[in-house]
């Protein structure tokens, strides 16, 4: 009798489970403060609520393919209609299936690093294989460099997909838009991850203008940051119909809840409860990179999402432990693995002021001791 595992497809074998342990810590003690997740720290607004309620109640029903919340997507991104537009269950559903469409065993991603996780994990299943270029930094500079030519001499005839995340996370800064103009004109699927964009203007710095001149453009955002909506797993692709309605012929029928569409359209409605969400996570980020800042040895780096990477040149003081140091306190914050020949990074999610307040307190405490 033959074993099960001989069964599996064997780009599968091996590979893990995707478990954010943080999240788990934070479920099992809330008592610990969640600074760890780029979640959004004011709960949702009551036009949102009222829609959950409302939908709530009618959860006994299939929902329909989204027509109100994708048209309104699609209007508020300068896009003829529905089927510019894509839903999922969060951006790592969009991630899935956009790759499950491009990708064969064997073929490959090529990544901008650091980068958020969900891309390398979803070219494993479907049999890819990832490319990371590297963002260049030293110490002392203001921010990560983007290295688009890098990112086109990294092409091979196996590319198949190119992901940037603009802004990056968890670097928070934005590639020059003339470089999305360099990538796009390879022809390359070319997916360009706005999780964060809102924090800095969707009209100021999106790139969703190129959808409409090169079919193989593809803009991904979600409601999980600026909307606050991460429970609610509310994801989205943006792009030319063709290649849209192609790529959901992936989706699994009804992958969107009756409830996250009717609640996020609320959301996208509710344009004051979007602007004070960003108005407080931008000025938070401005007020504790200066105090932070104030520590001989401490470099924050800018960001527009609702994030921070620090690094530490203060001898004896390392990353690590400082996250340990900070759940003595009564915080998670996330880490990040040592990179660029330093060991000093981590990394914060902007919570509400106090929240923030014992974090920077935490930080003067750790660093200057």
């Amino acid at each position: 009798m033959r074993e099960i595992s001989d069964f599996f497809v064997p780009w599968l074998k091996g590979q893990k489970m995707y478990v954010s342990s943080h999240i788990d810590l934070a479920w099992q003690h809330p008592e610990l403060h969640r600074l760890m997740s780029n979640e959004n720290p004011n709960p949702p607004s009551d036009k949102v609520i009222e829609a959950i309620l409302k939908y709530g109640k009618m959860a006994n029903r299939y929902a329909d393919q989204g027509f109100a919340v994708r048209g309104k997507l699609a209007e508020m991104n300068g896009l003829p209609g529905i089927e510019n537009v894509m839903l999922g269950t969060g951006s790592s559903e969009i991630y899935d299936m956009i790759l499950r469409s491009f990708l064969q065993p064997g073929d490959e991603v090529i990544q901008h690093t650091p980068c958020f996780g969900i891309y390398k994990l979803r070219t494993a299943v479907a049999g890819g294989k990832i490319v990371s270029v590297p963002m260049t930094y030293k110490w002392g500079d203001d921010h990560f460099r983007f290295e688009p030519e890098a990112i086109l001499k990294a092409i091979t005839p196996k590319t198949k997909v190119i992901i940037v995340a603009n802004p990056n996370n968890p670097t928070g800064n934005f590639m020059d838009p003339a470089a999305f103009v360099k990538i796009a004109e390879t022809g390359i699927p070319f997916i360009v991850d706005e999780a964060y964009i809102e924090f800095a203007g969707v009209k100021e710095k999106s790139q969703v203008g190129l959808v409409k001149k090169y079919k193989n453009v593809i803009v991904t955002r979600t409601l999980s940051k600026a909307y606050g909506l991460a429970g609610l797993r509310f994801g989205y692709a943006l792009g030319d119909k063709d290649v849209i309605m192609q790529i959901a012929a992936t989706l699994i029928p009804w992958n969107q809840s009756t409830i996250a569409m009717w609640a996020g359209l609320a959301a996208l409605e509710d344009v004051a409860g979007l602007k004070t969400r960003v108005d407080f996570n931008n000025a938070e980020l401005d007020r504790i990179k200066k105090e932070v800042s104030k520590i001989p040895g401490i470099k924050p780096f800018d960001s527009r999402g609702n994030y921070m990477l620090f690094d530490s040149k203060v001898p004896g003081k390392t990353g690590a432990g400082m996250i340990e140091l900070a759940q003595s306190k009564g915080m998670i914050l996330r880490g990040q693995p040592p990179m660029y020949g330093s060991d000093g990074w981590f990394r914060l999610t902007i919570g509400t002021k106090d929240e923030n307040d014992m974090f920077i307190a935490a930080v003067k405490g750790y660093f200057t001791k």
